[in-house]
C-alpha cells in the first residue's frame, strides 16, 4: 500500500513537472548552435594528412547524430595568412570541405563564395597542413549560408519545406533578423539552427540560444537580389537598404526607418550596435 501511494506522489510531480517545462512543439522556437571554423575531410585527404589507414579519433559528439568533432585539426592556408588547429569534423566524408567565415577569409587573403554546405563546386582553393603532409584543394573552401536542420516532423509543424529560404530572427542581447536562411530536412538531423562566428557576433548570439522563424519564402519564387540600393517607396518607408562598408552610430541616427538591412560583409561598430537598441529599430543581415 506505502509502495503504491509513493509511486503515485512521484507519477503527478512528475506530471506537473513536464506541464510546467516550455515545449519546442508549442512555442516554435528553434536551438541556436554557433559553428566556429573547422573541416570535413574525405578518406583520402585524411591519409594524406595524417598517414596510410589512418582514422579520425573522436572527441566528443555533436548536436546532429553520428556527427563527431575528432581530436585531429590541420592549418589552413592561404595566399596572406593561415590559421593552426582548425577542427576536423567527423565521420570522413566523399568530398572535403573548408567552412570559414567572411572574417576568416580577410586573414587567409581568399575569397570565398557564400554557400550551402555541400556545394563546393568552383567555390575557392585552400591548402591543408597536417603532420604527415599537405594537401591543395583546388575547390572546397565556401563561407556557409546559415541554415536549420530538422525531421520531417519538425518540417510539417513549422509548415516549411526542404530547400526552403527563410527568415530568421535570433533572440540575443541584440536580437537580429537573418534572411535567405535555407532549411534542411532529413530524418537523421536534430532540429538545429546553425550560423557561423560573424552572425553571432553581430547580435552577441551564444551557444544555447533559440531563433524563431518569422517569413517564409516560396521556393518556387526566384530568389531576391541581396542589395537593391534604390529609394524606399512609401510602401517600404519602414526598410533602409544600407550599402556602405561601415554602419556607425551617426548613420544609425541619422536613419529614420525602423528597420536597417545591411550586406554579410558591412562593419557594424559596437555603437552602431548600442544606437540600434536603444532606438529600438532592427538590424537585418542578408
Amino acid at each position: 500500500m506505502q509502495e503504491n501511494l509513493v509511486q503515485k506522489i512521484v507519477e503527478e510531480v512528475l506530471q506537473q513537472v513536464l506541464k510546467n517545462q516550455p515545449s519546442l512543439q508549442h512555442d516554435h522556437q528553434i536551438p541556436v548552435g554557433v559553428s566556429a571554423r573547422h573541416v570535413h575531410l574525405a578518406q583520402t585527404e585524411v591519409e594524406q594528412l595524417f598517414g596510410q589507414n589512418y582514422q579520425l579519433t573522436p572527441k566528443f559528439e555533436l548536436s546532429q547524430p553520428g556527427q563527431f568533432a575528432a581530436e585531429e585539426t590541420v592549418v589552413i592556408a592561404g595566399p596572406k595568412g593561415s590559421i593552426e588547429r582548425v577542427r576536423i569534423l567527423g565521420p570522413a566524408r566523399s568530398l572535403s570541405q573548408v567552412e570559414v567565415s567572411f572574417t576568416d577569409a580577410i586573414k587567409l587573403g581568399v575569397a570565398p563564395p557564400l554557400r550551402i554546405s555541400g556545394d563546393v563546386k568552383g567555390s575557392s582553393p585552400i591548402t591543408l597542413i597536417g603532420p604527415k603532409g599537405s594537401v591543395v584543394l583546388k575547390e572546397g573552401l565556401i563561407v556557409a549560408k546559415a541554415h536549420i536542420h530538422m525531421t520531417p516532423a519538425d518540417s510539417a509543424r513549422l509548415q516549411v519545406k526542404d530547400g526552403q529560404s527563410v527568415q530568421v530572427k535570433l533572440s540575443g542581447i541584440r536580437p537580429i533578423i537573418l534572411s535567405d536562411v535555407i532549411i534542411r530536412v532529413s530524418e537523421r538531423y536534430r532540429l538545429e539552427m546553425h550560423i557561423d562566428t560573424d552572425e553571432a557576433n553581430a547580435g552577441l548570439i551564444k551557444q544555447g540560444a533559440f531563433a524563431e522563424i518569422v517569413q517564409a519564402q516560396s521556393i518556387e519564387q526566384a530568389p531576391q537580389p541581396v542589395m537593391q540600393p534604390t529609394i524606399p517607396s512609401p510602401e517600404q518607408k519602414s526598410v533602409y537598404h544600407f550599402t556602405k562598408k561601415l554602419l556607425s552610430q551617426v548613420q544609425v541616427a541619422a536613419i529614420e526607418e525602423q528597420e536597417i538591412v545591411v550586406s554579410k560583409k558591412t562593419i557594424v561598430t559596437a555603437l552602431a550596435h548600442d544606437k540600434i537598441r536603444e532606438l529600438n529599430k532592427t538590424l537585418t543581415i542578408v
